[in-house]
């Protein structure tokens, strides 16, 4: 699980509408990862909704939002186009860069364990490094405060 300070894991993994995407490939600049468990869940749309919302201003601030879940590239083109978003949607579909972050964990819903991703975001500055890191992410909020951190960078 990586820390504050820790080099973020690189990967690679498909967005909708296109090309792959590399997080090394991304250095010079910073950016958002926020992980979250599924498509079009009413959590998952507010947290979408508001980083798109705010996408004029991290653009100001030089700073790029991906949002990653294990739905794929199909269900990410649909969500992004009925709620109209801005981020840049990755498929983690078998889960390897959930894993790597820390973020693939056991939960429990109504006595009932099972597996899923919890809702997290990074920042990641320009030399790849984790500069902040939010786990057990409340919506509310929460990409109003990333945008502060990535404005301070």
């Amino acid at each position: 699980m990586p820390e504050t300070g820790d080099m973020a894991p690189d990967f690679t993994l498909p967005q909708d509408g296109g090309a792959d995407v590399t997080l090394s490939a991304e250095r010079g600049a910073p950016v958002v990862l926020y992980f979250y468990p599924k498509d079009d869940t009413s959590g998952c749309t507010k947290e979408a909704i508001a980083f798109t919302g705010l996408m004029p201003d991290f653009a100001a601030a030089g700073v790029k939002v991906m949002g990653i879940s294990k739905d794929t590239v199909a269900k990410h083109a649909k969500f992004r186009a009925k709620h109209e978003l801005g981020v840049q949607l990755l498929s983690d579909e078998d889960g390897a860069v959930c894993e790597a972050f820390g973020v693939w964990v056991e939960k429990s819903m109504y006595g009932k364990k099972y597996m899923g991703i919890e809702r997290a975001t990074f920042l990641v500055d320009a030399d790849g490094k984790i500069a902040q890191a939010w786990r057990k992410v409340k919506v509310p909020g929460h990409a109003e405060a990333v945008l502060e951190a990535a404005k301070a960078l």
